[in-house]
């Protein structure tokens, strides 16, 4: 993808493939540029990612750790109803969150981009279950300080809990960068399209067999980024997926 991104048309539609390009171009990226507002749309996608992802792992730590160490009657019924919504397909909930954002004057803005994905089931289970294995005495000794909520979770659980909500905040920003289907329903026009949606749209444009180029060299904007922060966060992925497995 990333070489075919540098090769001009002639060396992608040919009988004889390189791998590498053998006169390599910047044309592809410059096109794409042309054909769709690239700095506008890649703004989009880092505040929908951004504000979206913060919003979402906070949540996901507050809501995991009142489940654990917060008596909430009822807890495991509303730990049960998170379990249901992981079952649930995202397609289902497409339809009244169009007509709930629609309502509430957010179709084709950001906040409505947002808004109604900020729950994060996944998040909240795996932070939940790596919660109930920390050692309890670490709480016992901050309630004797007078430590309150507040305290125990923001200098106990979060410090000792970085591989996993590391694990969770890559999940998510990966999930919220490459969104694409509810972004696409929910914009109408280019100010407000995030970058998946814009390289849909750059390729309803190009239809012909010319186009791999420039569709390589929007599929790696799109990417790129992502690799990036999986390189950053990738050494924290085992551990928090497998911190609390066993004792």
């Amino acid at each position: 993808m990333i070489s075919s991104s540098f090769k001009p048309v002639n060396e992608i539609v040919t009988l004889e493939p390189s791998f590498l390009p053998n006169d390599p171009t910047l044309s592809n990226y410059e096109t794409v540029d042309r054909r769709i507002p690239l700095l506008q749309v890649f703004q989009n996608s880092v505040i929908v990612t951004t504000v979206g992802s913060t919003i979402k792992v906070l949540l996901a730590i507050t809501t995991a750790y009142a489940l654990v160490f917060i008596r909430v009657p009822g807890a495991n019924i509303i730990f049960l109803g998170i379990l249901v919504a992981l079952m649930v397909p995202p397609e289902v909930s497409m339809l009244p969150n169009f007509m709930t954002i629609e309502a509430l004057g957010g179709r084709d803005t950001l906040w409505g981009i947002i808004l109604p994905g900020l729950g994060t089931a996944f998040g909240t289970f795996l932070l939940r279950q790596h919660f109930k294995s920390l050692p309890k005495e670490l709480f016992e000794a901050a309630d004797l300080d007078g430590a309150g909520h507040f305290r125990k979770l923001f200098q106990i659980a979060v410090p000792v809990s970085m591989p996993a909500i590391a694990t969770v905040t890559l999940v998510t920003v990966v999930n919220e960068w490459n969104s694409f289907l509810w972004p696409l329903i929910i914009t109408d026009t280019r100010e407000t399209m995030t970058l998946p949606v814009a390289l849909n749209q750059l390729r309803s444009v190009e239809d012909d067999v010319a186009s791999y180029g420039i569709l390589m060299a929007g599929a790696v904007l799109v990417i790129v980024p992502m690799l990036i922060i999986f390189a950053c966060l990738q050494r924290y992925i085992v551990a928090g997926l497998t911190q609390g497995a066993v004792k």
